[in-house]
């Protein structure tokens, strides 16, 4: 029997795939994309029957994959970005597991990523933050009590914001419940994607540019006291190139 390759396809730029991701997606039979979401330029010059899931249900998709993988082809799944973050892959393996088909997860470059590069930082800039969250709002899908974004901006750590952009004043009010107004914000729609928009600002007016910027959907929401580093040098360095700390291959 064949196998399924669940593969992140990165965030947009086609040049983001990861070298064994294109490798796959060059000798799949099948692949099945995420329409609405992986640029289709991904899928220029391939041998594969294409398939756009974005009006597929997950029994649709699951009986291509089935019926394909019975046949003795080679299928890729491309989702968006990384598949860790926000793919619903969990519930295509739970019925991959059931029809015993086997399958490998090949990591992708997040969108999350990709926006650090666009700012020209690192998200972890020592003594002022050296933690990352990474999450969403309330919405259609639910989160557990203890991670409502009221309850993260209270560590008021360096927080990637994932689909939440189009409930821009609930994510508002509940970062302040952690955050202080003038907090650093960034927000960026379609990461490295032709039509990328980058706007900066503080919390207290995220609401305000969010709007002027049209920006609707498709966007990370970055907040933080370590943005800061994207516009100015803040002074703070590392242990790990400092001339008096030592280490297995510097003594």
């Amino acid at each position: 029997m064949s196998k399924v390759y669940f593969i992140g396809a990165g965030p947009g730029d086609p040049e983001l795939i990861t070298v064994k991701g294109r490798k796959l997606l060059n000798s799949a039979d099948v692949v099945i994309y995420a329409g609405s979401l992986v640029n289709p330029e991904l899928l220029k010059g391939i041998r594969a029957a294409v398939y756009s899931s974005a009006s597929m249900t997950l029994d649709e998709t699951t009986e291509i994959i089935r019926k394909s993988v019975e046949s003795g082809k080679k299928v890729a799944r491309l989702h968006t970005g990384d598949t860790s973050f926000y793919s619903a892959i969990s519930e295509q393996i739970e019925k991959l597991r059931e029809l015993n088909i086997e399958y490998e997860v090949i990591p992708g470059v997040s969108s999350a990523m990709a926006g650090a590069a666009i700012l020209g930082q690192e998200l972890t800039i020592p003594e002022i933050s050296q933690t990352v969250i990474f999450t969403r709002i309330e919405g259609k899908t639910p989160v557990p009590e203890t991670e409502k974004l009221s309850e993260l901006a209270r560590h008021r750590a360096t927080m990637v914001i994932f689909l939440s952009v189009g409930m821009i004043e609930e994510v508002k009010s509940e970062l302040l419940q952690g955050y202080s107004e003038d907090t650093p914000v960034v927000i960026i729609e379609k990461a490295t994607w032709k039509e990328q928009k980058v706007v900066r600002g503080q919390l207290k007016d995220i609401v305000r540019l969010v709007k002027d910027a049209g920006i609707k959907k498709t966007a990370l929401i970055y907040v933080g006291e370590s943005l800061r580093a994207s516009e100015k040098s803040l002074g703070k360095e590392s242990k790990l190139y400092h001339r008096d700390f030592k280490h297995g291959y510097r003594k």
